[in-house]
């Protein structure tokens, strides 16, 4: 195993801990030298670890004292909270309460986008949307779709919709949900709680709306809403289903080392 590799590791259990309450904020973090002791490493390799730490976030270097605990829930910015997420998924009641946030502010986001470019008089390159629906299609009906791929390509699709309506702040906020989403295979799985080939319907449906000039209904967009909430609680149901497996079989893999 490569050293980067330990200091990968090492760091993420440290921050595992840091998560879980086991190291408290304003605490010191073990020591370099505790550091190599508890998992047989060089000093230098601890330091290194240590470091890396650091560049989650999780602590801040204080000199002559060596590295202390950040509040990360408190103080945490965007990054910090997209480590802690993916520390979380092994412990579900963290994890079910971080994801749904996320879900919240992602439905909120995409919701507003689609129904703001539906009043836009801007409009992307309608054969640009629609060769990426063709591939999101294409990947949907393969024997075992790539879930992460195709969420990545409805990431897409809402930043160009974000783009073209001119808002970029929230289009950096997508793109952060996207990573934090992207990273935990939990919760790339839960966002397809519905067959894949739903996500293509929805988006051909609305390429349509959009290439018709006339808009929906009001009360076709209530009913769309209304979907879009209810799709939303089965993604949350499933990724419950799912960290509750992560954590059987943790236990069940703890039972057997004992």
């Amino acid at each position: 195993m490569g050293s980067q590799t330990v200091v990968a590791d090492v760091a993420d259990e440290l921050a595992r801990r840091v998560a879980a309450g086991e190291y408290q904020p304003g605490d010191l973090m073990p020591s370099v030298r505790q550091v190599a002791e508890e998992f047989d490493m060089n000093r230098a390799t601890a330091q290194l670890t240590l470091g890396r730490l650091e560049s989650y976030g999780f602590v801040e270097a204080r000199r002559g004292k060596g590295f202390t605990i950040r509040d990360v829930r408190e103080a945490g910015g965007v990054d910090v909270y997209r480590q802690l997420f993916r520390f979380s998924i092994p412990m579900p009641d963290i994890a079910i309460e971080m994801f749904r946030d996320i879900v919240d502010v992602e439905r909120n986001l995409v919701l507003e986008t689609l129904l703001a470019y539906t009043g836009c008089a801007q409009r992307i390159d309608s054969a640009e949307m629609k060769s990426t629906i063709d591939e999101l299609e294409s990947i949907a009906r393969e024997h075992d779709p790539d879930l992460s791929r195709l969420l990545a390509l409805e990431v897409a699709l809402v930043r160009r919709l974000l783009t073209a309506l001119g808002l970029p702040m929230q289009r950096a906020i997508l793109n952060s949900i996207g990573e934090m989403v992207l990273e935990v295979p939990e919760a790339v799985e839960a966002y397809f709680a519905g067959a894949p080939d739903l996500h293509v319907l929805v988006w051909r449906a609305l390429a349509a709306v959009w290439d018709s000039g006339s808009g929906p209904s009001e009360a076709q967009l209530a009913l769309f809403e209304d979907l879009f909430g209810m799709y939303h609680e089965k993604v949350i149901a499933r990724f419950e289903e799912l960290v509750a497996g992560v954590e059987e079989s943790a236990d069940e893999n703890r039972a057997a080392t004992a």
